[in-house]
This record gives C-alpha cells, structure tokens and sequence, in this order.
C-alpha cells in the first residue's frame, strides 16, 4: 500500500487534503511544519508527499532541495501544493526538485488524478529498480 505524507501548517488545509484522498487506498500521515516533515519521512518513509511552499522552520522548497540530494529519499516524489504562483517561485520549486505544482486553492478532482498518476509512476519506477538490481545479481553469478 501507498504512503502519503500531508505537509502543511495550516490544520484546515491538512483536514482538507486528507478529506479529498480518502477514497484513495493508502496510508496517510500528516506534518506541521518542515522539520516535523524530515523527521516523518525518516519514520513514515512515504511514496509521496503533499507539500505546503510556505511553512515554519524549514520552507517547502528547503525540505524538498534536501530530500532531493540525499540517496536515501531522492526517489519520493514530491507534488508542491502551493498559493505560490508566480514564475519565480515555480522556478524556484523546480530547482529544489519538486516533481509537480498544485495550486491553491486546490480542486478535488485535480488533486486525486495527480496523486493517482504520481502513485503509478512510483510504483513503475520502483519495480523498474527492482529489476534493474535483479539483472544486476544475476550478471554477477
């Protein structure tokens, strides 16, 4: 089953995100602010994460930069849900390594077909790797 950790400081928004992916079968965790979020991806460990720009502690643009460059949590994909819209900020978004935008006010429907295709393209990418270290094993027998 899928994980999906709701990043965002706003409770309303949080409730919100939570209250429109409840049809979707998977485990949902949720975070306050941008070190609440590293330190429940080191636990949680989550396929996706759903992640406020605009938090206390860390932004979401430091949280995604640093869980990008680390090996271990480079492969979570990450959709920015954001009331950031200018050019600047997508830019700035992008260079952090997010892997796609969702403005706010957020539409239900967008944000369940997002999700459901970044949950397909997680799990094709992650048997793509199994297999990848499969052939791997087997060259070296």
């Amino acid at each position: 089953m899928h994980r999906i950790l709701i990043a965002d400081d706003n409770t309303a928004n949080r409730e919100l995100l939570e209250a429109y992916l409840v049809n979707i079968e998977c485990d949902l965790e949720t975070a306050v602010d941008g070190e609440d979020t590293l330190t429940k991806v080191a636990s949680f460990q989550p396929d996706l994460i759903l992640l406020d720009v605009m938090m206390p502690k860390l932004s979401g643009f430091e949280v995604c930069k640093q869980l990008k460059e680390d090996p271990q949590t480079s492969n979570i994909m990450i959709l920015m849900v954001t009331a950031l819209s200018e050019l600047g900020d997508i830019e700035r978004g992008v260079q952090a390594g997010t892997d796609d935008f969702l403005s706010k006010p957020v539409n239900r429907i967008e944000l369940i077909k997002r999700v459901e295709n970044m949950l397909k393209l997680k799990g094709t990418t992650d048997e793509l790797t199994r297999l990848r270290m499969y052939i791997q094993e087997m060259e070296e027998r």
